[in-house]
């Protein structure tokens, strides 16, 4: 029985084991480990610790109100309030008490003040924004109050559901559909030898959808902690997980074995951290205030509040910024085999 002779076309689609780059670490003469196998995971733990550390307690240790959105009403108030707070508030002047009732309620300011008839004031608050940017409002206003010698009714006019009384079920709700996608991206990359690319492809897109729907449905009918319409949440969800999941995918292809690691602190640490959430972003300081609206987990914090308690006034920004994470992390996923084709060939001298 005569062996099949493989052409060379198809010996060629195949190269050798040996002929491809190792990235484990040979071991040194005598048997002992190389420096870098001790090192490499050693440093990675210890900034990974570093940066969580640094980023969940250190932005809330000392965390300052800056350009608070507040309408403020009346001829004389708005001039009043910014003379006495300064940058603390963005003070945007309301033509009266219902115009500043409704711009709280379509979440373009997180307060709004007034006077009644007695020339005491009223302090409007939306609960659904949180407890750091609820009580970063009062105490602004408190310091206002106490130096006009004046007194504060206050009013919340958009409450927290009654099962998410500290308004964290977003975070979790977030840092968990993120977590999820992450974990799902890193089991997709050791799969690299037993699924094609296009199957690799459709196993994250599959599973971004189920987690989104799973998140959706236990967090909202189930446990009644976020009020949002199912459907638009379930979109919500399944974005994020995508963005977790690609992006992921995206950087443990490109860096290879430190890629997961980087991806663990954009997605899981920064990302979270500064999502606003726990600390409200006009609490954050500068740096965070910008990259909190870029990453997904604050894009997704943002896009629940708003489709929870704000009709999903909002919601249409941080959807596209997930979309666009998930969308261009799997485009340069897909690139990455071509680019590799071309490199090997100019490297033999051979066209693409």
């Amino acid at each position: 029985m005569e062996t099949p002779v493989r052409s060379a076309p198809e010996r060629e689609q195949r190269p050798s084991a040996a002929a491809e780059p190792s990235r484990t670490p040979r071991r040194a003469p005598g048997g002992r480990p190389p420096t870098r196998a001790w090192l490499q995971p050693t440093l990675t733990a210890l900034i990974i610790v570093a940066a969580f550390i640094g980023c969940y307690v250190g932005l809330q240790r000392d965390p300052q109100p800056h350009q608070v959105p507040m309408a403020v009403t009346g001829p004389d108030l708005p001039s009043q309030v910014r003379q006495a707070l300064g940058d603390s508030v963005e003070v945007r002047p309301a033509a009266d008490p219902a115009a500043a009732r409704r711009a709280l309620e379509h979440h373009d300011v997180v307060a709004a003040l007034s006077t009644d008839g007695s020339g005491q004031l009223r302090l409007q608050i939306a609960g659904a924004d949180g407890a750091s940017t609820t009580a970063a409002a009062k105490n602004l206003v408190g310091a206002y109050a106490s130096g006009a010698g004046k007194h504060v009714t206050i009013e919340d006019v958009v409450p927290l559901t009654h099962f998410d009384a500290r308004g964290l079920a977003g975070f979790y709700m977030a840092f968990g559909v993120t977590l999820a996608g992450f974990v799902l991206a890193s089991n997709a990359l050791n799969l690299a030898g037993l699924l094609r690319l296009r199957h690799r492809f459709w196993l994250l897109s599959g599973a971004s959808v189920a987690i989104g729907g799973v998140a959706a449905i236990i967090a909202g009918p189930v446990l009644g902690a976020v009020p949002a319409p199912v459907v638009p949440l379930v979109l919500t969800l399944t974005l994020l997980a995508a963005a977790a999941a690609f992006t992921t995918k995206l950087l443990g292809t490109y860096l290879g074995p430190i890629g997961v690691p980087v991806a663990t602190l954009l997605l899981l640490t920064v990302g979270n951290a500064t999502s606003g959430a726990t600390t409200s972003v006009d609490l954050l300081p500068a740096a965070a205030r910008v990259v909190s609206p870029l990453l997904p987990p604050g894009a997704a914090v943002r896009a629940i509040t708003d489709l929870s308690y704000f009709h999903g006034a909002h919601a249409a920004g941080p959807l596209i910024t997930l979309a666009l994470w998930a969308v261009v992390a799997a485009l340069l996923v897909g690139l990455r085999p071509r680019l590799t084709r071309r490199r090997t060939a100019a490297g033999e001298g051979v066209p693409a």
